[in-house]
């Protein structure tokens, strides 16, 4: 059988995980590249395939005709086409379809032979479809593929195996972009949209789950719109500003942004530092990159690094923050946290073009914290333990980004000048 799977689901065929998400928007390519991996495993070596759904009220509800279709379209004669089941008649692999809350205590033992569960539109599978399926897909080596279009945040399937890093899950975006095989008319719609609903745009090509924005102090469009921007010249005037944000917890990483005006030039993450590795990694990004200065929040594990670097002889370079201090503009905000994060927030929507850098996790981070206010009309955020609970994992990057934001008037600061208009934002004042 030679096909040639699009390079983005090679992973079906090359890694040894027990997980493999993929998701993403229309025209991804996920439905056809799953059927025709799975036609090329069961044609090669026997294997039991299950392709499951949350609810099977006929086998019209499947991937039945999906997998018919491909063996049509590759021409494979080893396959018999039953009612209910798919069979190579050369080797014995054999296709079945089912739907999870179907099963009881009887008929649930005719998953657990499988070799790969197939799991199409996982987005729809419940807490308790899960909670069924996971254990009884129990074979040594078995593998669950799942291919999802996100519709919420708190997707079941997404809450267990994306939010945390897991060597035993790869966890992959594909969209229509990405799909070598997609319609040049799939494109011409897709663009149309974007152009004309840019949020409807997000979840329907790009896969985003949907939620009401108004909930959520940043919203993704105008994350989406930084990583497309073209910002260039950026003048040598301008500071390059420094954020550090320092792992709280085990599973928490440390972030570091660089920003310069109106581009984030950079962010690292490093995970399982001690204060001591974590100031050692500062001193040299320092030395490497010249900051005018460098934001570090010491309101908890970061008040060490501080200590360190200011010990190491950085006096004039490290700013001490408490995200839970006074803010600068006490009227407006309940703490510097809530300000800094809607500095960010204007900075995203402001008129002058704002570029980031596209990175795994920056999107989630920056679209999370949930706004409210308090008694007297002040900004303030969700708790960051609250995030945490809620999403799986804090919001690291975006507290650097956030960091790089602590001082509004940073130009006076740094002792800048003559920076172009260009390089301000908010009436020629420059964050």
């Amino acid at each position: 059988m030679k096909v040639e799977l699009p390079r983005a689901f090679s992973e079906l065929l090359t890694k040894k995980v027990r997980y493999k998400m993929f998701y993403g928007g229309r025209a991804g390519g996920k439905s056809f590249a799953f059927a025709d991996a799975l036609l090329i495993k069961a044609t090669s070596k026997k294997v039991l395939v299950a392709c499951v759904r949350e609810v099977q009220n006929s086998i019209k509800d499947s991937v039945f005709k999906l997998i018919v279709d491909r063996i049509n379209f590759y021409g494979l004669k080893e396959y018999r086409i039953y009612e209910d089941k798919i069979v190579n008649l050369k080797n014995k692999s054999k296709f079945i379809f089912k739907g999870v809350l179907e099963h009881n205590a009887q008929n649930i033992k005719s998953l657990e032979g499988v070799d790969i569960c197939w799991v199409e539109e996982a987005q729809k599978i419940s807490a308790r479809a899960w909670e069924i399926l996971d254990p009884t897909i129990r074979k040594e080596g078995a593998e669950i593929w799942l291919s999802l279009n996100r519709e919420e945040e708190a997707d079941p399937v997404w809450k267990a195996l994306a939010l945390k890093e897991d060597n035993d899950v790869i966890l992959r975006k594909v969209n229509f972009y990405d799909n070598p095989y997609c319609p040049s008319d799939m494109k011409k719609i897709a663009l149309k949209m974007k152009s004309e609903n840019y949020e409807e745009y997000l979840h329907v090509w790009e896969g985003e789950p949907r939620r009401l924005a108004g909930n959520h102090l940043i919203g993704r469009e105008e994350v989406y719109k930084a990583f497309e921007n073209r910002v260039e010249n950026i003048s040598a005037m301008v500071p390059l500003i420094m954020g550090v944000d320092v792992a709280r917890f085990g599973d928490d990483k440390t972030a570091i942004c660089l920003r310069r005006g109106r581009m984030v030039e950079k962010i690292i993450t490093f995970e399982k530092l001690d204060l001591v590795q974590v100031a050692h990694q500062v001193s040299g990004m320092i030395a490497e990159y010249r900051p005018q200065k460098v934001f570090i929040d010491v309101g908890g594990c970061g008040a060490g690094v501080y200590d360190i670097l200011i010990n190491n002889g950085f006096i004039n370079e490290v700013v001490a923050v408490n995200f839970g201090e006074r803010a600068e503009c006490p009227e407006r905000y309940v703490n510097r946290r809530a300000e800094m994060w809607d500095r960010v927030r204007e900075w995203l929507k402001s008129d002058v073009p704002v570029r980031l850098p596209k990175i795994d996790g920056i999107v989630e981070d920056l679209t999370a914290p949930l706004k409210m206010y308090d008694a007297v009309g002040r900004l303030q955020l969700e708790a960051k333990a609250d995030i945490k609970k809620r999403i799986g994992h804090s919001t690291d990057l975006g507290d650097a980004i956030a960091l790089s934001f602590a001082v509004k008037n940073v130009e006076l600061l740094c002792g800048a000048h003559r920076m172009r208009q260009c390089d301000f934002v908010d009436d020629g004042v420059y964050f």
